[in-house]
């Protein structure tokens, strides 16, 4: 059972930035063999996909974060980044690390077995 955990979020003015990262533990397989991912939850919103890096290093990312979010993993360190750049207040939410095993490249919550407890981030002047 693969135990995810978030940290790095807080509170930030709009065009700031914020780095997160995801910490696996009690991995079965080797970490980089997971497909990872980066999901959001705003009040009263759905959970939506916001990047993904997979096996192959392949990553992909939602269309409102493009060129302002970039995903990366150190495999050595079993951990999951999200730089995130120039942030706005819609992307206020609480942020979820998810994890799946196989060749995976998408946004689907039901296709991730692993989920952290996330982290807070709030854009605000």
């Amino acid at each position: 059972q693969v135990q995810l955990v978030e940290s790095g979020g807080g509170s930030v003015q709009p065009g700031g930035s914020l780095r997160l990262s995801c910490t696996a533990a009690a991995v079965e397989y080797t970490f980089s063999s997971y497909c990872m991912a980066w999901f959001r939850q705003a009040p009263g919103k759905e959970r939506e996909g916001v990047t993904t890096t997979n096996r192959d290093g392949i990553t992909i990312y939602a269309d409102s974060v493009k060129g302002r979010f970039t995903i990366s993993r150190d495999n050595a360190k079993n951990t999951l980044y999200l730089q995130m750049n120039s942030l706005k207040p819609e992307d206020t939410a609480r942020y979820y690390c998810a994890a799946r095993r196989g060749w995976y490249l998408g946004f689907a919550r039901e296709d991730f077995n692993y989920w952290g407890q996330g982290t807070q981030v709030t854009v605000s002047s």
